[in-house]
């Protein structure tokens, strides 16, 4: 198979994988809707003379399984599940308990366009934007004479679902069959996505159990793991569009007949648009050829704009990298994500005779740096968190930019148990970050990221 791995994984990277930015941004505006449901459901139990009580918060769909992709219009699902005690929601039925959600959200949302709506498995919270939070309502309890809670979802009725089970899953099939996995299911996603006029394709959820059950663990490349999933998938379709439960291989993901639709409109898209892949098994093809594959697959500006001329360019960088140690670890391949908690961290700089102070109030006073931190500062970081102790405090530094790269110097491993305090220096420009996770029982349950823009001033004052 024609060789653009280079090509592929700039694809990934750049145009697939959510930014850190974005990524920080949906963090942001999960926990805003979070903290709004808290403070809207005091009012609730004010004005109603109630006690409702959440137990539990749990981050669910492709934020916690880490296979969010870029989306040009904006349209981000975040779900959130909601749990709370059966005995403190007594006797209320599954509509019920959604109606106190979506009347406590309606408290603290007044300034949204759209209201909370309250749907059929959840409810919404709609930006105008096009992100959307979801909140799945569910209700624990312990059986008699067991220790582990039973939980329920909310929906037409109450039935049994473990909000933690689908996600423990998924990661425990990528932590068995390598990150490869989780890289092919965020493609299919951008491959479902890749026409404005498809619609009805199937959801994140079963691209990922149908790509796990077909997964190609023989090659090592990814466009060659990617390219041998989706002829997987072509073929297990053509035989059956039928898709279990992962955790409960009984249960069936298609519950109405618009989910089989959707099923059948991924078989004929991806039947339709693989065979100009052909191509690239010909021993004769070409860079040109392979790039005109890719992009009648992908119908993305990435692969049209590559030309003949950027294929030096490629292998340049290629010969570049190989000269750094790429070393950026990622915390989704290390412990499970349910950040339902906040995490904050504060940044303070100083240097010889520059008292500690916060890096704005830094920048703000010496202008000449163009809000680009110069060289010669410490910087000090520190976490504050609302997790409830115990828990570890795990770091990761990334340096970003061609300085760290011929310093060989990008970082990026996540270093483990380091406390609430960070210090590094400033020691070369690049627009570098700093992530922070909470770690509790096995799980991240905070994280967020902070930018550090170094700029190639050194501190003279």
């Amino acid at each position: 198979m024609y060789d653009a791995s280079k090509e592929f994984e700039r694809f990934y990277k750049d145009y697939v994988v959510l930014s850190n930015d974005k990524q920080q941004n949906l963090r942001e505006k999960k926990n805003l809707n979070v903290k709004r449901l808290e403070e809207g459901l005091k009012l609730y139990n004010e004005d109603k003379k109630t006690n409702y009580s959440i137990a539990e918060k749990r981050v669910q769909g492709s934020m916690a399984m880490s296979t969010v992709v870029q989306n040009d219009n904006n349209d981000y699902d975040i779900d959130v599940a909601i749990v709370f005690d059966k005995s403190n929601l007594g006797d209320l039925s599954p509509l019920q308990a959604r109606r106190v959600v979506c009347k406590a959200l309606e408290k603290k949302c007044g300034q949204f366009n759209t209201s909370p709506e309250c749907k059929t498995n959840c409810v919404r919270v709609q930006y105008a934007d096009g992100y959307h939070v979801d909140f799945a309502v569910y209700r624990r309890f312990r059986e008699e004479g067991k220790t582990e809670y039973t939980y329920e979802h909310a929906g037409t009725e109450w039935k049994t679902r473990n909000p933690a089970a689908i996600t423990k899953w998924f990661l425990d099939e990528v932590k068995s069959k390598g990150t490869g996995l989780r890289k092919v299911v965020r493609l299919s996603k951008m491959f479902c996505k890749s026409r404005a006029g498809w619609v009805n394709m199937p959801g994140g959820l079963i691209q990922s159990v149908i790509c796990d059950e077909v997964f190609d663990s023989e090659h090592e490349r990814i466009d060659e793991i990617f390219y041998n999933t989706m002829v997987a998938v072509k073929n297990r379709l053509e035989e059956s569009t039928e898709v279990s439960n992962p955790v409960d291989t009984e249960l069936s993901l298609l519950t109405a007949q618009n989910h089989y639709d959707k099923m059948d409109n991924w078989l004929l898209r991806l039947s339709s648009k693989i065979d100009s892949l052909n191509v690239l098994l010909d021993e004769k093809c070409t860079y040109k050829q392979a790039l005109e594959a890719w992009n009648k697959f992908f119908n993305h500006d990435y692969w049209s704009d590559l030309s003949d001329k950027e294929k030096g360019m490629f292998e340049a960088a290629s010969l570049k990298k190989s000269q750094y140690s790429d070393t950026e670890e990622f915390i989704e391949d290390m412990v499970p994500i349910n950040d339902c908690y906040n995490v904050w961290v504060s940044c303070k700089v100083q240097a010889n005779g520059i008292h500690q102070q916060p890096l704005y109030k830094f920048l703000e006073k010496f202008p000449r740096f163009h809000k680009l931190m110069p060289h010669g500062l410490t910087i000090d970081f520190e976490a504050e968190t609302d997790v409830p102790y115990p828990y570890e405090v795990w770091w990761k530094v990334r340096n970003v930019g061609s300085i760290a790269e011929k310093k060989n110097q990008i970082r990026g491993q996540i270093e483990k148990k380091c406390g609430k305090s960070k210090r590094e220096e400033s020691e070369f420009g690049g627009p570098h970050f700093v992530e922070c996770y909470i770690i509790k029982n096995g799980e991240c349950v905070a994280m967020t990221m902070v930018n550090v823009p170094i700029g190639d001033q050194k501190l003279y004052i």
